[in-house]
């Protein structure tokens, strides 16, 4: 099995639609989606409003997407061509408590994909992608601590150049690294494609998969 994660420096700069996308672009994979939520501790939506995500138990759930549309991130999962999807929501700093369901899907799956910076802690991906938007000043300490595990940089294409502008993010651990410029609607790219199938094909004769 495969496992595949995207993550991202803020909240709203495309990372469910890269998701999506590359969803798409590899419907012979057979995905199982997870988006990986956190809440509490001043982690709030873009908007500075309630968060929906918290759960009635404030602590995690697991809850399995059977609808695909365009409501929710995980049914987009499935409208892209996911075979099952998933939305994880912890309190911030849980996500160790949603583990053991996660680890019991990923038995089920044939390949799984991530929207998540933070299961990097539990899980060694076989490809981690992070996407980065110079627009966005906003730099999520989960997606600071793994910066140097990134595979390659996604760059949303906003006519910026790929250097450091963010406070306390080493420019070493942005250079030397593969970069791919993705943008609106469909947030995904060929090359990107191309580049994650060898990366799953590199692993797997590795591994003897």
């Amino acid at each position: 099995m495969a496992i595949v994660v995207i993550g991202g420096h803020s909240q709203n700069i495309g990372k469910t639609s890269a998701v999506a996308g590359l969803i798409a672009r590899m419907p012979e994979l057979r995905w199982t989606a997870f988006k990986v939520t956190q809440f509490g501790h001043g982690v709030r939506p873009a908007n500075g409003g309630p968060c929906d995500c918290e759960t009635e138990e404030h602590l995690v759930a697991v809850t399995e997407e059977h609808e695909a549309g365009p409501g929710t991130d995980s049914a987009r999962f499935l409208a892209a061509g996911a075979e099952r999807s998933f939305w994880v929501r912890t309190r911030q700093g849980n996500l160790a408590e949603a583990m053991p369901r996660i680890r019991r899907e990923l038995e089920q799956a044939e390949n799984a994909i991530f929207e998540s910076n933070s299961v990097l802690r539990f899980l060694r991906p076989d490809v981690y992608l992070t996407l980065l938007d110079r627009a966005t000043a906003d730099f999520k300490d989960s997606a600071r601590l793994y910066l140097d595990r990134a595979d390659a940089v996604l760059e949303l294409a906003r006519g910026l150049p790929l250097r450091p502008n963010w406070p306390g993010v080493p420019a070493k651990l942005l250079e030397g690294r593969p970069r791919f410029v993705i943008a609106a609607p469909e947030y995904m790219s060929d090359a990107v494609v191309e580049f994650v199938r060898a990366k799953l094909g590199e692993r797997a004769g590795a591994t003897g998969r």
